[in-house]
């Protein structure tokens, strides 16, 4: 979206989400596919980045200092950012969906001078979600509905970037269970369109994500989320 610099890749815009927090529908297991559970059922959640979260198209780079999913205040399955109850927790065919509130993102910069970055994120045309795998690694699989993620730059150029433009778009990336649970997304890529003024980067159609959120049981702190195999009965 933006501008360039001799020095250093220009930077602004754009991406996603975190990363929060998705692929609208559960897409079906492939043949050998494990089966995935989640625990602890009915326990609420946050995803908190431990470090920067940073968005890159082409030569563009925007760096968010913060970004969160706090739980909401809603209960039982389908609630955001809670393990769903009962049967639901578990698919014995493939990864379990859960609902995420949008992540917020803050303290945006890039290092284009004069040039200010907002980031809003909506679920107006959908639920963000996180769709978690069991394996060797566990997967992620962070989406947003269409239009959920758009960054605005003000300055000396006014340009919108708006994550996938055409319909739920998800970005891959990875579970890990030791050393604390957190979701880690590495450049990883997803749709997006950039509008505004002739120096605008409009040829740009994909963007990339970094980020690792930390998952944090919010219901009983001593007890990890855990993403486990789907078991028999």
């Amino acid at each position: 979206m933006i501008v360039h610099k001799n020095s250093r890749r220009s930077s602004l815009l754009l991406l996603s989400g975190a990363t929060l927090m998705l692929a609208a529908a559960t897409p079906g297991a492939a043949a050998g596919v494990p089966g995935t559970s989640l625990s602890p059922a009915g326990h609420r959640f946050s995803a908190v980045a431990a470090g920067p979260v940073v968005f890159e198209a082409g030569p563009i780079v925007v760096t968010c200092a913060a970004s969160s999913s706090p739980p909401g205040t809603g209960t039982g399955t389908g609630s955001r950012n809670t393990i769903p109850d009962g049967p639901a927790s578990a698919n014995p065919a493939g990864p379990v969906a859960v609902r995420i509130a949008p992540p917020t993102f803050k303290d945006c910069t890039t290092d284009a001078p004069g040039l200010r970055v907002a980031v809003e994120t909506n679920e107006a045309a959908g639920p963000w979600q996180v769709q978690l795998q069991y394996g060797t690694p566990g997967t992620a699989r962070l989406s947003i509905p269409s239009g959920g993620f758009v960054l605005r730059t003000s300055g000396l150029l006014a340009c919108t970037a708006t994550a996938a433009p055409n319909g739920p778009a998800s970005a891959e990336g990875r579970w890990r269970q030791e050393g604390g649970p957190a979701v880690l997304l590495e450049r990883a890529p997803i749709p997006v369109k950039l509008e505004g003024s002739f120096f605008c980067a409009t040829s740009v159609t994909s963007a990339t994500i970094t980020a690792e959120y930390t998952v944090r049981n919010t219901t009983d702190p001593a007890r990890p989320i855990t993403v486990g195999p789907s078991l028999p009965g």
